[in-house]
């Protein structure tokens, strides 16, 4: 072999009992077998090629060999039956590369000692790998080798194949979710897998082997761009693995298998390796089938499933990152870009009534023109995500989703946070109008939602009603007049809050309660003695009044 054609370096390349589980036999893996690497293996061509799947060992003295070949067959040969003159190597050469051989390997023992330049340029323009061997190696003893592993591979297709089969059957017996389902599908085949409808919107996105960020950046568009099939297949610019996902001839979504990442920078991804395999494909068609039953067995739109559990993460703060949360919402129809976001929570004490409160929501802000993420938070407590154009007031679209609460439950307490301009800042906003719905007097006259500005002293102790430290000072400050109340049939503490809602003003008590001043002067001195204050004092006012405030609020419940 001249040198200008020579390369000792072989890539590096598992046995096959090392490798990946589910990777077909390449020919890297066969120059790496201990009965191939005997013969001192050296590529000569085609070296960027040695990931060619390898379906079978060939070996063969014959002129033609070609017509004994269906493709991807590793041909082992003496080189005997080369021809001389430069045209039949050429016409050797191309037979074998229009077949699909995955390469050819040649002894240089018996007659060549090294190859012939004429078979160098010919491999070389039709990309067909030439390896060649220095030392006689046993080529019935690489057939046996070879084809052991191939078989063997695909008897453990054949059992991973039928695992799908039984994981899929155990989802749909035991009634799994389509979240479980999809979640399943990614774990089985190593690639993402997201559930999309029939409108571009990636309702349930399970990434293996990317994050959401990557997964779901700009899907509607490149989703656009794979077109859909009658049957499972690859399509679009990126190469996914797409099925319909229908149930009566009716096609309500369909199912998308994602393609492993790109390689690093320097990397390759040849054209010639498959991104899916058989098992991939029966993956995503079994998963479709499950999929179409949990729709049946779970009667919730699954596009309100998906915008719940997508703003649960948002409100909640359990995205990976800021640009996972950003991709998700957007991925469901959500703008992300140049738009501004208010929270907005609707708590209601009418349980039942919450599903069909959810679908009236999401109408209204549909009719509004108001792209939002409408969702169950928690048990009695529904949540909005509004997305608004830059110069859009927030005001109309939440007094008119106000309104629909209250006419289903007069008494739902609808709170807003602040705006933030960054969705990344959402979390803060849901926070704050948690605050607002904690503090919110439930059936407050007047105005039909709750924001920051109008909690004041009343509903702070309202959303602190609960605290025992509150109880513990309204008793320490009032209990003495309750349970003097009690015992004896007096007014005491109804005195105090006329006197004390007057600011102190004995005439204008006195009048509030139905009372001359002799009287008013007589239980207020009677008060002074059981709770030892002197009620002159402006401070020991205040505290009185708060505690007040505080019984009262907690009365309400």
């Amino acid at each position: 072999m001249s040198e200008n054609h020579r390369t000792d370096r072989l890539p590096h390349a598992n046995d096959g009992e090392t490798r990946a589980v589910g990777r077909p036999l390449t020919v890297a893996d066969v120059l790496a077998l201990p009965v191939v690497a005997a013969g001192q293996p050296r590529v000569v061509t085609g070296e960027d090629r040695l990931d060619r799947p390898v379906r079978w060992v060939h070996i063969t003295e014959l002129t033609d060999p070609a017509s004994f070949l269906k493709g991807g067959e590793l041909v082992l040969t003496t080189g005997v039956p080369l021809p001389e003159e430069p045209a039949g190597v050429r016409r050797y050469v191309a037979e074998l590369a229009d077949v699909g051989a995955a390469a050819l390997v040649i002894e240089l023992v018996r007659r060549y000692h090294r190859p012939p330049e004429a078979l160098i340029r010919a491999c070389r323009s039709r990309g067909l790998p030439l390896v060649t061997l220095s030392r006689d190696v046993n080529f019935l003893e690489v057939t046996q080798v070879v084809h052991t592993l191939i078989l063997g591979e695909q008897m453990e297709a054949m059992r991973r194949t039928q695992r799908i089969h039984e994981t899929c059957t155990a989802l749909t017996l035991r009634g799994a979710a389509p979240e479980d389902v999809v979640r399943a599908a990614a774990e089985m085949s190593g690639h993402t897998v997201v559930l999309e409808n029939l409108v571009h919107q990636a309702m349930i996105c399970e990434p293996a082997d990317r994050g959401v960020e990557i997964a779901l950046a700009d899907w509607e568009r490149r989703s656009r761009a794979t077109p859909s099939g009658e049957h499972t297949g690859v399509a679009g610019p990126e190469g996914w693995l797409v099925t319909p996902v229908e149930y009566q001839g009716e096609r309500w979504g369909r199912v998308v298998m994602l393609p492993g990442p790109p390689p690093a920078p320097g990397g390759r991804t040849p054209d010639h390796m498959p991104a899916f395999g058989s098992e991939d494909v029966t993956v995503l068609e079994r998963v479709a089938m499950a999929l179409t039953i949990a729709r049946l067995i779970h009667p919730t739109h699954w596009e309100r499933r998906a915008h719940r559990g997508a703003l649960r993460d948002i409100a909640e703060q359990r995205h990976r990152s800021p640009d996972a949360a950003r991709a998700r919402a957007a991925a469901l129809g959500l703008p992300t870009e140049d738009s501004r976001f208010l929270a907005l929570l609707v708590d209601t004490r009418a349980r039942e009534e919450t599903e069909e409160l959810e679908g009236r929501m999401v109408h209204e802000l549909r009719m509004a023109a108001v792209p939002a993420l409408v969702g169950e938070l928690a048990p009695g407590r529904l949540g909005a995500l509004l997305s608004l154009r830059p110069s859009q007031p927030w005001r109309p679209p939440v007094e008119r989703l106000s309104r629909t609460a209250l006419t289903l439950d007069e008494r739902a307490v609808v709170s807003v946070g602040a705006e933030v301009t960054d969705l990344r800042h959402i979390s803060r906003s849901f926070r704050e109008a948690t605050r607002v719905a904690e503090a919110a007097l439930p059936g407050s006259p007047g105005k039909s939602f709750h924001e920051l500005s109008d909690i004041g002293l009343r509903q702070l102790l309202h959303a602190l009603r609960e605290d025992v430290r509150v109880q513990s000072y309204v008793e320490r400050q009032l209990g003495p007049l309750m349970e003097h109340d009690t015992r004896h049939g007096t007014d005491l503490l109804p005195t105090l809050r006329h006197y004390l809602d007057a600011a102190g003003n004995k005439t204008t008590a006195a009048r509030r309660g139905d009372l001359s001043r002799q009287t008013l002067y007589q239980r207020l001195h009677t008060i002074e003695r059981l709770l030892g204050c002197d009620l002159e004092s402006g401070e020991r006012r205040a505290e009185l009044h708060v505690a007040l405030m505080a019984l009262d609020v907690a009365r309400l419940g």
